[in-house]
């Protein structure tokens, strides 16, 4: 359904994004990205039917926090399973997807995960957690509807119905993600350490 500007722009952002992440890439994250790559092309099977469209959990709020910018191949890997298994997303919108999801995981950890490694306290973590996976959400839900909107007026009801949907999805990955943060604060906090280089830019 988007249009070949909005394709070739997001293949190039993606490209772009991707290389950054490549350059900052911290190794001793592959094995949670691997887990978590893992969550995400997994929870993208379970979809949920919300009037006429359909919800899954996304988890890039989590990524992001728990992985900083290793959460841009992470989610790439995920979303190429996708395509190639089960045709999600295909692999012409794989940039847009990529940037769709990855962007607002970024955003998360630059302005979240100064806060998290400052957190004193299990419930503190828990309400940046909830934070993060609520943002990232709705952030992903407006790009998707920016991208579908830019595609053509047409789509403009898509674009809406899309975005009302993952209002409802920002409150599941602010729980799902509220949860996780939490566990991982008592058996392993040292995960919720992001990239220094996310938040240090």
């Amino acid at each position: 359904m988007l249009a070949a500007p909005v394709l070739i722009a997001g293949a190039g952002g993606g490209l772009t994004l991707l290389a950054v992440a490549l350059r900052r890439l911290d190794y001793e994250r592959i094995p949670q990205a691997a887990v978590l790559a893992a969550a995400f092309f997994l929870a993208s099977l379970v979809s949920v039917p919300l009037g006429p469209a359909s919800v899954h959990l996304i988890f890039n709020g989590l990524m992001g926090l728990v992985l900083g910018w290793v959460a841009v191949p992470a989610i790439l890997v995920g979303l190429l399973l996708q395509a190639l298994f089960f045709g999600h997303g295909g692999l012409l919108a794989l940039g847009v997807n990529l940037m769709n999801l990855a962007v607002p995981a970024l955003v998360c950890a630059a302005l979240l995960g100064a806060l998290l490694r400052q957190a004193e306290r299990g419930r503190r973590a828990v309400l940046i957690g909830a934070a993060s996976g609520a943002i990232a959400a709705l952030l992903t839900g407006v790009m998707v509807s920016l991208s579908l909107a830019a595609s053509g007026s047409e789509l403009m009801p898509a674009a809406r119905i899309l975005l009302a949907t993952y209002v409802l999805l920002a409150l599941v990955e602010g729980a799902v993600t509220a949860a996780v943060v939490g566990f991982l604060w008592r058996v392993a906090p040292e995960l919720l350490l992001p990239s220094e280089e996310v938040s240090d830019g």
